[in-house]
């Protein structure tokens, strides 16, 4: 039974090592010049000017979950589109009463005024 499982520890082992020879490669091959510019400190293309612990809006973290929320749903529509015809009715109105939630509770979120950024 374990012959079964050697393509798949192979395959694993392939990836690894190309992983790792082109991460290898990158290092050292890669011209290595820092400067000041590429030394510094990066955030949003400007220079930090508060506490790194500074407080943020929730509203930030809000949006960041409805995406989240959202990008989920697509990941269920790919498998679910890819197998319509088999599921028949019952795969139809399962997904519609998913969407469905899915929609009340974004109108919830728009009527509420969390996608309003001021």
């Amino acid at each position: 039974m374990l012959e079964n499982y050697l393509p798949v520890l192979v395959f694993l082992v392939v990836g690894v090592v190309v992983g790792v020879a082109a991460l290898g490669a990158g290092f050292v091959l890669a011209p290595h010049r820092p400067d000041k510019h590429k030394l510094s400190a990066y955030e949003c293309g400007f220079e930090a000017f508060e506490h790194a612990r500074m407080k943020f809006d929730v509203r930030y973290y809000l949006v960041a979950i409805l995406f989240i929320i959202f990008d989920l749903e697509i990941a269920f529509l790919f498998p679910w589109a890819v197998t319509f015809r088999e599921l028949g009715l019952f795969g139809f109105i399962a997904m519609m009463l998913f969407l469905g939630i899915l929609v009340i509770g974004f109108i919830y979120e728009w009527k509420k005024g969390a996608l309003q950024w001021e």
